[in-house]
């Protein structure tokens, strides 16, 4: 339903020109474009050794003092629980950051994504501040979520220049360089703990003024960044110009933002329906019958959606970008797909535990259930191997498969805490299997 190209975050040693974004391109004289060979002579401040140098104190201004805050022991805090919160949050966020990450290089480029990757570190010290003086904790989750979504991308960006500045021979004494340094943040919050803690005995936290050092410490970290050299502007001794992009089209981040935002939603939805299932709460014949009717709308309302969108798509053909109109309904309906699959999936799972009367018919079932599975599967590719198929016929299919589905599912489903009672309470309790052997 939307053409999506692979154009995934890449290195390039050739075509400097070519999709290079528009704060990597530098037509100075400083620019160096000599020919491959030996060793050749550098200017200090576009050398490897003095990025390695500069993205090194970005580090430790952005992560090593957060670093050395956390090593603290919640922030400095008496009680670590918000803090604690707080960090979760961080790194929730940090990992839908960090897929967008590429997007961002791609509109401003490498070095001013790193820039930007070291702005929320600050607000976070801030939070812990204000809570610690003023007891206010709403800086600290907001300054945890500004940090969270500007960690990942620092964190994206630090490690692209990390692994493309430096010529392969220096690759190793680089990454070393680089990554001391954010040790150096641990070693500052050990010194600070220590020369706190060394003349008491009780607990408590560290004082105003070292916060407010954090704070003007990680509020320095985009200047840093500001010093670093773009890839066309790096001088490599090996005479190789580093073009560090991303191209064009960003199908490949909605992608995998697709893969993980589906994977997200099955999960969540899959365990809240188990919950549901498991609930002592309501009788076992309302809860498969309430499941039921939500898989079934589920899917439905899905089926239905999917043949008005491959109607149209298959008039139009239509090519849709992330930012179109008509992306978000397929875009949207991909997750639902997903999620309904987990939901129809796990309700499966819970009718055949319901179905066998002991555990030799358990076997029996499921290896009926995944026996199909496959079967389906296996007609599923072989259609889609049909061009007409592919393009509309599976959906137009499997809607009417699910339509002819409902009426003897639903045969089974509304014998379930009815005649078929709770088989498997009744297979795993000696007292009971006998009763269930009579009827």
């Amino acid at each position: 339903m939307t053409r999506l190209p692979n154009n995934p975050l890449r290195l390039i040693m050739t075509n400097p020109e070519k999709d290079v974004a528009p704060s990597d391109v530098v037509t100075s004289a400083d620019s160096f474009n000599s020919p491959l060979g030996g060793p050749r002579k550098v200017k200090w401040y576009r050398s490897t050794f003095y990025n390695a140098l500069i993205l090194g104190i970005c580090n430790f201004l952005a992560p090593g003092i957060w670093g050395a805050m956390n090593s603290l022991g919640g922030g400095g805090e008496e009680e670590p629980y918000l803090v604690n919160a707080a960090n979760a949050l961080t790194f929730g966020l940090m990992v839908v950051s960090c897929f967008f990450g590429s997007v961002i290089v791609r509109f401003i480029g490498i070095k001013w994504t790193l820039i930007v990757g070291t702005m929320g570190y600050a607000p976070y010290a801030a939070g812990l501040y204000t809570n610690n003086r003023f007891d206010q904790e709403w800086l600290v989750i907001l300054g945890a979520a500004l940090c969270g979504m500007s960690a990942g991308i620092f964190w994206m960006a630090e490690a692209a220049i990390a692994l493309s500045y430096p010529e392969p021979y220096n690759q190793g004494r680089f990454l070393g360089f680089w990554l001391s340094f954010r040790v150096g943040g641990q070693i500052l919050g050990g010194v600070i703990s220590l020369g706190v803690n060394a003349h008491r005995s009780t607990s408590g936290s560290i004082s105003y003024t070292v916060y407010l050092i954090f704070i003007a410490l990680q509020a320095l970290g985009p200047f840093a960044g500001l010093l670093l050299n773009n890839p066309s502007q790096v001088q490599r001794k090996d005479g190789i110009p580093v073009q560090l992009q991303v191209a064009n089209s960003i199908g490949y981040e909605m992608k995998t933002l697709g893969s993980f935002l589906s994977g997200v939603i099955a999960l969540i939805i899959g365990n809240l329906l188990g919950a549901f299932l498991d609930t002592k709460r309501i009788s076992l014949k309302k809860r498969s019958r309430y499941a039921f009717l939500l898989v079934v709308g589920w899917q439905g309302m899905c089926w239905i959606w999917a043949s008005v969108l491959t109607t149209e798509f298959n008039k139009t053909n239509p090519i849709y970008d992330w930012t179109d109109p008509g992306f978000g309904r397929a875009f949207v309906l991909f997750l639902f797909w997903v999620a309904g699959f987990q939901l129809n999936y796990m309700y499966l799972f819970f009718l055949v535990g319901n179905l066998a009367d002991d555990q030799e018919e358990v076997v029996r079932i499921a290896g009926l259930l995944r026996g199909t599975e496959s079967a389906a599967q296996c007609v599923s590719y072989g259609l889609s191997s049909v061009n007409i198929m592919a393009a509309v016929g599976s959906i137009y299919l499997n809607f009417g498969l699910w339509a002819i589905a409902i009426f003897p599912a639903w045969l089974i489903v509304k014998e379930v805490g009815e005649a078929f009672g709770d088989k498997k309470i009744a297979r795993e309790t000696p007292g009971l299997r006998g009763t269930l052997d009579q009827e």
